[in-house]
């Protein structure tokens, strides 16, 4: 048995080492995360709003009411 709990306080040593916060390393963490996964979900949820909005828009441009139709206010270069 002090054989088993040789190997087990060795482990723990080891896994002790692993677990211990270098005070200098600077982490997100949790709210990190979090905050990583709002702005995400705003993003996705901004561009699928666009998405609609822009299906809906016409980009054919209806004439004028009284306007010539001929001309269409567009300017003819002078030949000459």
């Amino acid at each position: 048995m002090s054989d088993m709990s040789a190997s087990a306080s060795m482990a723990m040593t080891h896994l002790v080492t692993l677990a211990e916060l270098d005070e200098d390393k600077v982490t997100p963490g949790v709210l990190g995360f979090i905050v990583f996964a709002v702005m995400a979900l705003a993003v996705w949820g901004l561009m699928r709003s666009m998405s609609r909005h822009m299906g809906k828009v016409d980009f054919k441009e209806a004439p004028e009411p009284g306007a010539e139709t001929e001309t269409s206010g567009r300017v003819e270069p002078q030949k000459g």
